[in-house]
C-alpha cells in the first residue's frame, strides 16, 4: 500500500475518534459509517426514534469538514420540494429558490433523508437518480454534488401512509446499518443525565472538523480499492457465497420451516457482491493490511448483503428475519480457504 493510503488511514481512525465524541454506545455503528465513506456508498439507516441517528451523521459531517443537510419524508412531499422553495415575498409576489441541497452541492458531505419511506416513489426516483449521477438539472442549469454521501432512514412501526422503498432502490444502498438503544447501563445513565447529551450543538462543539478534508476522501477511496488485494483463494469464497445466497437449495442449505427452493426471489446481484468487496477491502485497510481475509468478508456480509435479497413475502412473516439465518446457514456450509 502507498504511503498516501498509509497516512489517510491514520487520519481514517482520528475521524472515527471524532466521530464517537458525540455519540455513546454506538462503536460499531461508526466503524460502519466510516466503512460507508471510504466506500463512496449511500446507507440506509435502522434504528428507532431518539437513538441519536441525526447526531451521529452530523457528527460524521462536522468532522469530515464538509456540509450537513436533513430533509424530512412526508406523503405529500413531491420532487420539486428537494429542490425548489417556494415562498411569498414581502411585497405578496410569489418567489421561488433553490433548496440548502442546492445552495450547498459542491461543499455537501452527508444528506440525510428522514423517514424516506414516508415520501412518494417519484421522490425516490429523484434520489436514486442524484446517488446514481451526482449530478441534478433546477434553474436552467446543472448541480454537480462531487463529495455527496446519501444516509435514508426509513419509519419501520408507523405503516400507515409509508412507500416502501422497492429492491431496485435498495440495492443502490451500499448497506444497511443497525443504530440500537445501548444495552448498558453506563451508557443509558451518560445519554439520559449527562447534560452534554441534552443538547445537541453543544455536544457537535466537541466533535473537532479536518482530521481528514472531505474533498480527499474520493481520491484516497481510489487508492484503497488498488491498493488492498484479493486474492484467488478468497475470490472463489466470495464466488461460492454467492451461489448459495443466490440458491440455497442447490447448495445444501436448509432451514427449518423455510422452501429453500423458493424462497430468494432475487437481490444477490454483481452490484450486491461489487459492493461487498468494496466494503471488505476498507476494513482490511482500517485493520492495517494490505489483502483481504475471510474475516472482512464475514464481518460486512450481513449489512451489505441482507437489505438488498429479497425473499417469498410468505416466509417474511417469521419472527427472525430468514435472510439473517440463511446467512449464518451459508458461512456453516461454505467452507473457510
Amino acid at each position: 500500500m502507498n504511503v498516501t493510503a498509509s497516512a489517510g488511514r491514520r487520519s481514517a481512525l482520528a475521524l472515527e475518534t471524532e466521530i464517537a465524541k458525540a455519540i455513546v454506545g454506538q462503536q460499531r455503528a461508526i466503524r460502519l459509517i466510516v466503512i460507508a465513506i471510504f466506500s463512496r456508498g449511500h446507507v440506509l439507516i435502522e434504528g428507532d426514534v431518539g437513538v441519536g441517528k441525526t447526531t451521529l451523521l452530523r457528527a460524521a459531517a462536522r468532522a469530515l469538514g464538509g456540509d450537513f443537510v436533513r430533509v424530512e419524508g412526508a406523503v405529500d412531499m413531491m420532487p420539486a420540494d428537494l429542490l425548489y422553495n417556494s415562498y411569498l415575498g414581502d411585497d405578496g409576489r410569489p418567489r421561488v429558490e433553490p433548496t440548502p441541497l442546492l445552495n450547498k452541492a459542491d461543499r455537501l458531505a452527508v444528506f440525510f433523508f428522514n423517514e424516506i419511506n414516508r415520501a412518494r416513489p417519484q421522490v425516490h426516483s429523484l434520489l436514486l437518480r442524484l446517488m446514481a449521477e451526482g449530478q441534478v438539472s433546477a434553474f436552467s442549469r446543472d448541480y454537480d454534488f462531487p463529495f455527496l454521501q446519501v444516509f435514508a432512514d426509513r419509519n419501520m412501526v408507523e405503516r400507515e401512509e409509508t412507500f416502501e422503498l422497492p429492491a431496485a432502490a435498495r440495492d443502490r444502498f451500499l448497506m444497511e446499518i443497525s443504530i440500537a438503544t445501548p444495552s448498558d447501563d453506563a451508557s443509558r445513565r451518560q445519554l439520559i443525565f449527562d447534560p452534554r447529551f441534552q443538547d445537541v450543538d453543544e455536544l457537535l462543539e466537541q466533535v473537532r472538523p479536518g482530521p481528514l478534508d472531505f474533498r480527499d476522501v474520493p481520491a484516497l477511496a481510489r487508492a484503497i480499492q488498488r491498493g488492498v488485494a484479493v486474492r484467488p483463494a478468497l475470490q472463489d469464497y466470495v464466488l461460492a457465497l454467492w451461489r448459495a445466497m443466490a440458491a440455497p437449495a442447490k447448495a445444501g442449505i436448509s432451514l427449518p420451516g423455510l422452501d429453500m427452493e423458493t424462497l430468494v426471489k432475487g437481490g444477490a446481484s454483481p452490484r450486491g457482491l461489487g459492493f461487498l468487496i468494496r466494503a471488505a477491502r476498507v476494513r482490511a485497510w482500517l485493520e492495517d493490511r494490505d489483502y483481504v481475509t475471510p474475516e472482512d468478508i464475514r464481518d460486512l456480509f450481513v449489512e451489505v448483503m441482507a437489505h438488498r435479497v429479497f425473499i417469498d413475502p410468505i416466509h417474511a412473516m417469521r419472527g427472525e428475519d430468514p435472510v439473517k439465518e440463511l446467512c449464518r446457514a451459508i458461512f456453516d456450509r461454505t467452507p473457510t480457504p
